[in-house]
C-alpha cells in the first residue's frame, strides 16, 4: 500500500489517515496538521481504482458495499498497521483514525471486525459498513463521527444507526451535525479538534 509516515513526538498518538474518493495520501495530511501538529501520521492510499480514483474496497453502486472485497480490505489495513509499527516503532495501541466518506467507512469497519482495533475514530460522513454484522467489543474506543444533515451521498440515519452499533459495542460516541451536505468543511475540522483535545 501507498502510504506516508511522519513521526512525531513519542507521548502522542498516530494519526492513521485515510481519505475519501478520489484523494491519496496527501489529502488529510493539512487536517491532521490542524488537530495535533505533535502527533505521528501514517497516512495511506487506498488500493482499489473507481474510474481511476483510488478507494480503499470496491462498491457494487453508490452506497452499496461488495461486502467480499471490504472485508478482505479490512484485514488488509488491520494487519498493514501492525507491519508498520513494527518497522517504525510506534504503539499498536495508540492509533487514531481519521477518515472522510470512504476513508471513514473502512476505518467504522476496522472497528466492526476487531476489538479495539483504534484507540479513537474521527469518522467523516461516514455510513454503516455491515448492517448484518456483530460488531466487536470497543469498550474504551473514543469516536466522534459528523454527518450532514443534508448529505446526499450519506442519509443521516447512517449516523444515527452507526453511533448506536457503536455504543452498544461499548464505544464513547459523539455525534455532531453539519448542514454543508458531504463536504468536509473547516468548521467540522475544528469540531473534530476540539473533541480530540478534550478527549486524549
Amino acid at each position: 500500500m501507498n502510504y506516508i509516515f511522519n513521526k512525531g513526538k513519542e507521548d502522542k498518538p498516530v494519526f492513521l489517515l485515510l481519505h475519501g474518493t478520489g484523494g491519496d495520501e496527501n489529502s488529510l495530511l493539512a487536517l491532521a496538521e490542524i488537530i495535533d501538529p505533535e502527533a505521528s501520521v501514517l497516512s495511506v492510499r487506498g488500493n482499489i481504482l473507481e474510474h481511476g480514483m483510488p478507494r480503499f474496497f470496491r462498491r457494487l453502486a453508490e452506497g452499496v458495499f461488495d461486502m467480499e472485497d471490504l472485508a478482505f480490505r479490512t484485514k488488509e489495513l488491520y494487519e498493514f498497521i501492525g507491519e508498520k509499527a513494527a518497522e517504525y516503532g510506534f504503539d499498536r495501541q495508540n492509533i487514531i483514525a481519521i477518515g472522510y466518506s470512504n476513508g471513514a467507512n473502512i476505518a467504522a469497519n476496522l472497528l466492526f471486525e476487531y476489538e479495539n482495533a483504534l484507540k479513537g475514530a474521527v469518522l467523516h460522513h461516514p455510513m454503516v459498513p455491515n448492517h448484518e454484522a456483530t460488531v466487536a467489543k470497543q469498550d474504551g474506543t473514543h469516536v466522534f463521527i459528523v454527518a450532514g444533515v443534508n448529505d446526499p451521498i450519506c442519509p443521516q440515519q447512517e449516523a444515527i444507526d452507526l453511533e448506536r452499533y457503536l455504543t452498544d459495542a461499548g464505544a464513547n460516541v459523539t455525534l455532531e451535525w453539519e448542514s454543508n451536505g458531504h463536504q468536509l468543511t473547516m468548521n467540522e475540522v475544528q469540531k473534530a479538534k476540539a473533541w480530540y483535545e478534550r478527549t486524549f
